[in-house]
């Protein structure tokens, strides 16, 4: 990938972090890590151009690494119910092909 991703909402970090421990497996656990952009960023264009104009979701993009400065170890899950429903909206969107990152 060309670009680092991260995400300034804890609630919206939360469903990145579960998901992607839901997709690793069952040994994973989520991890939400504080960042500090080192160099300049934009708004991610796969969610926000795509998806929520203005970006709500608060979703950036940077070519420059991001410094992580602490770990955040409380943070606020979805229920089981939601992540079943955005895993499935994952799977749907996987076969109609329209899963890809513009990176």
């Amino acid at each position: 990938m060309n670009h680092v991703y991260f995400i300034t909402r804890v609630e919206t970090a939360a469903w990145g972090a579960q998901l992607a421990a839901a997709l690793a497996g069952p040994a994973h656990t989520g991890r939400i890590y504080v960042v500090e952009p080192t160099g300049p960023f934009e708004d991610d264009p796969n969610v926000t151009d795509k998806k929520f104009p203005g970006n709500p979701t608060e979703s950036y993009r940077t070519r420059h690494p991001l410094r992580v400065v602490a770990e955040l170890n409380d943070w606020p899950s979805h229920s089981d119910d939601a992540l079943a429903t955005m895993l499935g909206a994952l799977d749907r969107l996987r076969e109609q092909g329209l899963d890809e990152i513009e990176d």
